[in-house]
């Protein structure tokens, strides 16, 4: 079986890049006070109840910092296989989880003695680029876990969805929660669109609304007896025990799979797979659903 890749990502590693202004939500909580890994007493946020007056996440109530419960279950039940990543994504939709901040060097002015100093600093959010260029936002489940992974960048409590719209605003292709940790989930492109519209997301490679237009393409092609989708090889991960999880993985999250009648002469596959290619770079709705795909060629039985 021959294979080829298209929009092949690589998974995100923590080069800090501090880029752009921050959103307006963003900025809003910062100036309600949403505070770091300890109060202005320097007490840790771990196992407190920050509800009340003085509540540094303010619009989180009861918030003690923590992983919220749901989407803890659902990693939870991702690392035991009793799960795949769509239930990660559905409890994200209404997850609380924390995107770090740091500090930059706004305008910088000449102190009295000689020495450069900066008037003022800005807010940037934090973001990681992957080996292939793609630029991702990490989203932290709890707090510790990015002071784990970035003890200077200070957490800002935000709802999954509208971090998912800051990743859209920064022009970001990627989530990835909890970098770092021992469970780390990438929340591909799709999915991160369908967060930030808040709408449910089903993937790619178990997404019916496929199934016509792929067959149109078959039906199409007298040498091609069939299109067949299946999960792709990056959508398992691994946990930091080696453990392979069966979703959150960077891609390929598609397979697809070129069935050729075996009529077909092998100096003819490459004419063949070009038109295939041809006709799938139009179907929309496969844009849309997929990040990232890989294609894979058998004759009929084989």
């Amino acid at each position: 079986m021959s294979e080829q890749q298209h929009q092949h990502p690589e998974q995100p590693q923590p080069g800090h890049a501090p880029k752009k202004e921050l959103p307006e939500h963003i900025k809003a909580a910062l100036l309600r006070g949403a505070g770091g890994a300890t109060d202005s007493a320097g007490q840790d946020w771990e196992g407190r109840d920050l509800s009340g007056g003085g509540n540094p996440l303010h619009q989180h109530d009861g918030d003690d910092g923590r992983a919220n419960p749901i989407l803890e279950l659902a990693l939870e039940g991702l690392y035991a296989g009793m799960n795949g990543e769509e239930a990660v994504i559905e409890a994200l939709a209404d997850a609380r989880i924390f995107v770090p901040v740091v500090a930059q060097s706004g305008e910088s002015v000449m102190g009295e003695h000689g020495v450069l100093e900066d008037k003022e600093a800005d807010m940037a959010l934090v973001m990681i680029s992957a080996p292939d260029g793609r630029s991702a936002l990490p989203i932290f489940s709890a707090v510790e876990h990015l002071t784990n992974w970035h003890p200077q960048a200070r957490p800002v409590a935000v709802y999954a969805p509208r971090a998912a719209l800051s990743a859209v605003a920064e022009e970001a292709q990627l989530l990835v929660i909890d970098p770092g940790a021992e469970i780390t989930f990438v929340v591909r492109r799709p999915a991160m669109w369908a967060l930030a519209q808040q709408r449910s997301w089903v993937p790619s490679y178990r997404d019916e609304s496929l199934v016509a237009p792929l067959q149109a393409i078959a039906d199409a092609m007298e040498e091609v007896s069939g299109l067949v989708l299946e999960p792709g090889p990056g959508v398992a991960s691994r946990a930091r025990d080696g453990r392979t999880l069966p979703g959150g993985g960077h891609g390929p999250e598609l397979g697809l799979t070129v069935v050729l009648e075996n009529a077909v002469p092998d100096d003819a596959v490459p004419e063949v797979l070009g038109r295939v290619q041809e006709a799938l770079a139009g179907v929309q709705a496969l844009r849309e659903s997929a990040d990232s795909l890989t294609i894979g060629l058998r004759k009929v039985g084989q």
